[in-house]
């Protein structure tokens, strides 16, 4: 079992907390979507390519992925503040390394670092608002961290393709790790954390196999887009990915039972928001994983917008959640998640058919696609930030960190495997009727997570 938290005057320092958590996540989640534009210029300038070019992106998926859960039980082992500040060393070296890059080859063991520091970051930016915030402040606190933590994803394409047509591709990587040296001193300033009570002892063989196993099913789903689902590549890694995750469960169950601490506490699955909290994320963020992906792919491919309009054109979502997220909140934490969790999948879902009436006109954009993303963005604004809440909010302090790398690794692998599937729902190529099929699968994936939401959430009462 883990130990008590020893808990330090953390909501003494909640301002600088929020700062910090924002501003690391937003510069990982930048990061990831930053990048994707750049790769025609460096793919230029470094040759090497298009495995160059595909490993730039994948390097970082995979470390990210692959270490989220380990990183998640360092930071509860040893503390979110401490975890916190090496990862983003870690990103800020790596960052810098990736701006000089001689090579491809260096570019890309670069780019896995910087998912070194991306895995060891994300957990523990949001375990330290849990740890400082409680009650309706907690939730309004999380919508400010929502809000701008996804808008860094969206954002990243429309930046990326300004830096890059503007100042070159390499100043992108400069860009990441300026924020970063203006967060690291902030970190400094918190005074508290929350670590276990007793000393630390890690999960070794949890760790091998929690990595082996959502690193080979990361790195399968990645490389099927290039080598197809039969090459010995992914069929290895998937294979090798699902057994070991298949054995990580007994092996933590053994773990827990000799009164260990296991990489991640199965008891928090007992949670009933917990659990069902991520069902909801696996529906959920396939659905969103898939739309941006497809829809994206539509404007440029079928209504040949070029692609700094087409990154301006799928703005609506982030405008809605940067303009949403917080107060949502703080009305999630007064009357609870179940609802909000509910509604938001639902009226995304009728976004999604909208876009139906998208044709071959470009100018459909303006009562199709539009509506549409305005709908989504609003069914996320009001659904991401109680979801967030209700799966925070039922496990223990002390086991934050593991219980934020439980939901960001699902929600990172339901979204990469709706966007290997897209290619089967599209109908190997995108068309009007490909993003017709999508929506539909998109509005069926996000009505489930509604269901379920509506179903098998429980409101809990919250202290303000």
């Amino acid at each position: 079992m883990t130990a008590p938290a020893a808990t330090a005057p953390l909501r003494d320092d909640r301002r600088v907390v929020l700062v910090v958590a924002i501003l690391a996540s937003f510069v990982v989640g930048l990061d990831s979507s930053v990048v994707n534009v750049a790769l025609p210029a460096i793919r230029g300038e470094l040759g090497g390519g298009l495995v160059v070019q595909q490993w730039t992106v994948d390097a970082y998926l995979v470390t990210l992925g692959s270490l989220i859960l380990v990183a998640g039980s360092l930071s509860d082992l040893f503390g979110r503040v401490r975890i916190i500040r090496w990862g983003l060393i870690v990103f800020g070296v790596a960052s810098v390394v990736c701006a000089i890059a001689p090579t491809g080859e260096v570019l890309v063991v670069a780019r896995a670092f910087q998912g070194v520091g991306g895995a060891l970051v994300t957990p523990s930016a949001l375990a330290l608002i849990v740890a400082a915030f409680r009650g309706t402040a907690q939730a309004k606190a999380i919508g400010s961290w929502t809000a701008w933590s996804s808008a860094a994803s969206i954002l990243g394409p429309v930046v990326g393709g300004l830096i890059v047509d503007g100042i070159g591709w390499r100043w992108i990587f400069v860009v990441t790790a300026v924020p970063i040296a203006v967060t690291i001193p902030l970190v400094r300033r918190i005074s508290g954390d929350v670590v276990t009570g007793d000393r630390p002892r890690v999960d070794v063989v949890g760790a091998v196999l929690a990595v082996v196993g959502v690193g080979g099913v990361v790195l399968g789903l990645i490389e099927q887009e290039r080598l197809g689902w039969g090459a010995p590549v992914v069929v290895a890694a998937l294979v090798l990915g699902a057994a070991s995750l298949v054995a990580f469960v007994p092996w933590e169950l053994r773990v827990t039972r000799t009164a260990g601490s296991p990489l991640v506490p199965l008891e928090l699955f007992r949670a009933r928001n917990f659990t069902v909290g991520n069902l909801a994320t696996l529906s959920i963020y396939g659905a969103l994983g898939m739309v941006f992906f497809v829809v994206t792919l539509f404007l440029q491919e079928v209504w040949d917008f070029p692609a700094w309009v087409a990154g301006l054109a799928t703005l609506p979502p982030t405008l809605m959640l940067l303009a949403l997220s917080t107060t949502v909140g703080s009305f999630s934490g007064r009357y609870g998640p179940r609802w909000f969790m509910a509604a938001g999948p639902a009226v995304a879902a009728v976004g999604a058919l909208l876009m139906l009436l998208a044709g071959d006109d470009p100018a459909g954009y303006w009562w199709s696609v539009l509506p549409g993303l305005v709908l989504i963005g609003a069914g996320i604004a009001t659904m991401v930030t109680p979801l967030t809440s209700a799966v925070l909010g039922s496990v223990p302090q002390a086991e934050a960190g593991a219980g934020s790398a439980v939901n960001n690794a699902v929600a990172r692998i339901a979204g990469l495997v709706t966007v290997a599937l897209a290619g089967v729902v599209l109908g190997g190529g995108v068309s009007v009727d490909g993003l017709h099929r999508a929506m539909v699968v998109m509005a069926l994936l996000l009505a489930a997570g509604a269901v379920v939401s509506a179903v098998g959430i429980r409101n809990a009462p919250l202290r303000s």
